[in-house]
């Protein structure tokens, strides 16, 4: 089964964004669990968890149709000991809110190495950084998402992914989130049949489906190879329908959250109706 949503808003609490979900006709969905531009928060009240997961429940969301994102100040892989330190408790902390909320997954970006230290020093930051989290926390699976190389952004090739997670020790609980904006900016061509089709091979022979755990499905502002990060509504980017139609039509993308990160939430609706009617014309 396809599990199509959004990421929707968290307004008000955790609790609202199952509500927010169904309400644009979504089986799967993401959501903040605390400001994304804030290092800290206050912690869940019960009853938002209670409700949360109540209405989880009610609308029959399962834990493998959600897809939390961590805070875009987090950087597992920093170049300084106390900015890195900072990084690693907060992470720590959205690991254990997923914990208290019942979800099994946590999205993220590895990270940057600021010019200061290399690529791969800087990769295996932050495979040491999902160890530490891992050792403290239960269920949850830290799930690294491919950046487009935006400035020093590290994760813009799948061979960083691989060696990310060849460094982690339990290899249960990690895995991967591929954004279809971010690996065509990265200069993975996404805009053909046959060009996906090398793309997802290359993909299943450097890292492996039994890693993926969502999708980020979003059209690119920029060109390809463009190392810029512009999400589009799709169909109206420099990738087109194709990619989109080819994920809707192959199992391998079954069972995950494929989630729309597209800048007009107002199309949210329509988006996810047109990814419906591909997955049924396949």
């Amino acid at each position: 089964m396809k599990y199509i949503g959004a990421h929707v808003s968290a307004g008000g609490g955790v609790e609202n964004t199952p509500v927010n979900a169904v309400a644009i006709g979504a089986n799967a969905f993401a959501l903040f669990t605390k400001n994304q531009r804030q290092w800290t928060a206050p912690p869940l009240s019960a009853g938002s968890v209670d409700l949360f997961r109540r209405r989880c429940s009610e609308e029959r969301f399962l834990p493998a149709q959600i897809l939390p994102h961590d805070s875009y100040l987090i950087n597992l892989g920093h170049p300084e000991a106390e900015a890195l330190q900072k990084s690693r408790t907060a992470f720590f902390e959205e690991m254990q809110r997923c914990e208290q909320l019942g979800l099994d997954r946590l999205n993220f970006h590895p990270g940057a190495h600021l010019g200061k230290i290399s690529e791969e020093e800087c990769l295996d930051r932050v495979a040491e950084s999902i160890n530490r989290a891992l050792e403290r926390t239960r269920g949850v699976t830290a799930v690294i998402e491919n950046t487009a190389g935006q400035g020093s952004n590290i994760g813009y090739r799948f061979e960083h992914l691989a060696r990310i997670i060849a460094r982690v020790e339990d290899k249960s609980r990690v895995g991967v989130c591929i954004d279809t904006c971010h690996a065509f900016a990265a200069g993975y061509d996404l805009r053909t049949e046959t060009s996906c089709e090398a793309v997802f091979a290359e993909f299943d022979r450097v890292i492996g489906f039994g890693y993926l755990r969502g999708m980020h499905l979003n059209d690119s502002l920029k060109d390809w190879g463009s190392r810029v990060d512009r999400h589009q509504s799709l169909g109206e980017g420099t990738l087109g329908w194709t990619v989109f139609r080819y994920i809707m039509r192959d199992a391998r993308f079954d069972g995950i959250p494929l989630i729309l990160e597209t800048p007009d939430e107002s199309r949210w609706p329509e988006e996810i109706r047109r990814l419906r009617e591909m997955q049924a014309g396949a």
